[in-house]
């Protein structure tokens, strides 16, 4: 359970509740506000507990007290207020809509919430647009925002209307009972037809907007890919995602050999063209086949947050993505 914001001045109240279930009993309590809580860094989390801002079962505790099956863990913090959040008329792609929770198509190229570099012309703004009931758990630049999708890449996501149902979306997401599936065409053609990768990753030492796979410590990933259609030189995949790290689909697939078509920052180019699929030099004036990651949120299934109901959200292809394979189908099919 979550309660809303209560506004004072320069700042919110936050205040989230969880119930610990079997699944996560004995990690520390910190590891787990860290997973649960996504927008708050761990240290913050861990001044929270020291600070006696985090209860469990009405008393305080220290970071590394070992949750239960059936704590009751409090979080409260006070969070500064962020500028209001401008409306802005942003089409809408919108997959599922009742009073508890609000599913979009997002298009490549639409950054999730505002940040630094970003202020306006994100999805928060064009949520803003839509309705004026919004989850105000994580306050107003977030509004709504139970997961993220990295700006260019397209597909489902998920946003809650009301706190409470941020709250079990959130909750669901930690407990990884959310089935997450990726369609993504990457280059070259992996050996096996499906596989498992397992490899922790953490921030990358050389580039700080990068991620890498970890060599000592990181954290835990895994991600399950299967292919669906190999062609020549490149291979369309269904990637399964069994935790949600930063970049973690585009870094594991990069890592053994086969990144994710025009990622800029895995793959070293930026964009594919027809003319790459022939073995030419592309023509200065010849527009791309596709100019961002070929990734794409495909599915999603989650249990209502209100009625407990199993659903399952799909999003269609996007242009770009379609148009890169339907050039695979002609240029490049399987012999």
């Amino acid at each position: 359970m979550a309660e809303g914001p209560m506004t004072s001045g320069g700042s919110h109240s936050f205040r989230q509740r969880f119930t610990i279930r079997g699944r996560v009993s004995e990690r520390r309590l910190d590891q787990y506000l860290a997973a649960a809580l996504p927008d708050f860094s761990r240290t913050f989390i861990q001044r929270l507990i020291r600070e006696g801002r985090v209860a469990v079962n009405a008393a305080p505790t220290e970071p590394s007290y070992r949750i239960r099956r059936g704590d009751r863990i409090e979080v409260t913090a006070d969070l500064p207020e962020g500028p209001a959040i401008a409306p802005e008329d942003i089409p809408l792609d919108i997959l599922f809509e009742d009073e508890h929770i609000l599913v979009v198509n997002k298009p490549p190229d639409l950054v999730v919430h505002p940040a630094k570099g970003h202020q306006g012309g994100t999805l928060v703004n064009a949520l803003a647009a839509h309705t004026q009931t919004l989850s105000s758990a994580y306050g107003e630049l977030r509004a709504g925002i139970v997961h993220r999708l990295d700006r260019d890449t397209s597909g489902v996501i998920l946003c809650a209307k009301t706190d409470a149902a941020h709250a079990a979306l959130a909750t669901q997401f930690e407990s990884r009972t959310v089935e997450k599936h990726y369609l993504a065409v990457v280059e070259r053609e992996p050996e096996l037809d499906s596989d498992l990768i397992d490899l922790p990753l953490a921030r990358s030492r050389r580039n700080p907007e990068a991620v890498a796979v970890a060599r000592q410590g990181g954290k835990p990933a895994r991600t399950i890919y299967r292919v669906q259609r190999r062609y020549r030189g490149f291979t369309l995949l269904d990637v399964e995602l069994l935790t949600g790290r930063t970049h973690q689909i585009r870094v594991h697939l990069a890592h053994i050999g086969h990144p994710v078509v025009a990622d800029s920052l895995y793959s070293g180019r930026s964009a594919l063209y027809r003319s790459d699929l022939l073995g030419l030099k592309p023509a200065e004036d010849e527009p791309p086949l596709i100019e961002r990651q070929a990734l794409h949120a495909h599915r999603i299934a989650i249990a209502h947050p209100a009625t407990g109901a199993r659903m399952q959200l799909t999003a269609p292809l996007p242009a770009d993505i379609t148009a890169l394979l339907a050039a695979l189908d002609e240029l490049r099919p399987a012999p």
